[in-house]
């Protein structure tokens, strides 16, 4: 689509500035990933705020989200050694 298309113009620098600054002016989101992860950890942070612990369940359903699912699966991404250690 057209805004995968914009966003793989800017990954390559090819993306002209004023087109750029249009865009995030508007509120386009440029790592997509990085941005669900982000919104992602601030579910489990408060749900162990609220809960007193970090233990979601497989199928717990965080804001509309299957917020154990994400969990385990970056419990997988650690053993596998892939989970950006930055996050």
């Amino acid at each position: 689509n057209w805004l995968y298309n914009q966003r793989q113009q800017k990954k390559k620098r090819k993306l002209d500035e004023s087109s750029e600054k249009r865009l995030r002016d508007v509120g386009v989101v440029w790592e997509v990933h990085s941005e669900k992860w982000e919104k992602n950890y601030l579910r489990l942070i408060k749900f162990q705020q609220r809960e007193g612990h970090p233990n979601v369940p497989n199928k717990h359903i965080e804001d509309g989200i299957n917020l154990g699912d994400w969990l385990n699966k970056q419990r997988q991404q650690k053993k596998k050694r892939k989970l950006d250690i930055s996050r």
